[in-house]
């Protein structure tokens, strides 16, 4: 069994996210699960990635977008789960009239990818 307490500081991480994010770890990297909460600021969002057995975001506060390689963006809000499955190309992030927070549990290793082009 491990506890984590409390929060470690917030970190931006410029090389993985197009505008401004806070990134802040909840549970660190743990037999392959990482648990981050990320605050993205209007219009910020990250990069194109994958996981090696998906991700689970649950989002806390505003009004983001993701979107799958090949589709178009949804819209995602305060209380909506996202499941993304095992090697999902993917990005997430705030509309550009909103912030948006989510907790995102992460499984495996998380591959980083391009930025997101318009």
């Amino acid at each position: 069994m491990k506890i984590a307490r409390g929060h470690g500081p917030s970190e931006q991480r410029p090389s993985t996210v197009t505008g401004e994010a806070w990134f802040t770890p909840v549970l660190p990297a743990t037999d392959g699960t990482t648990i981050t909460t990320v605050f993205f600021t209007p219009g910020a969002r990250t990069f194109w990635h994958t996981h090696d057995y998906g991700q689970i975001l649950q989002v806390l506060t505003g009004r983001g977008l993701i979107c799958t390689a090949g589709q178009d963006p949804r819209e995602i809000t305060a209380g909506d789960t996202v499941w993304v499955p095992p090697g999902e190309k993917h990005w997430h992030g705030a509309t550009a009239d909103s912030t948006m927070s989510h907790t995102a549990i992460s499984l495996g290793k998380t591959r980083w990818a391009e930025e997101v082009t318009e």
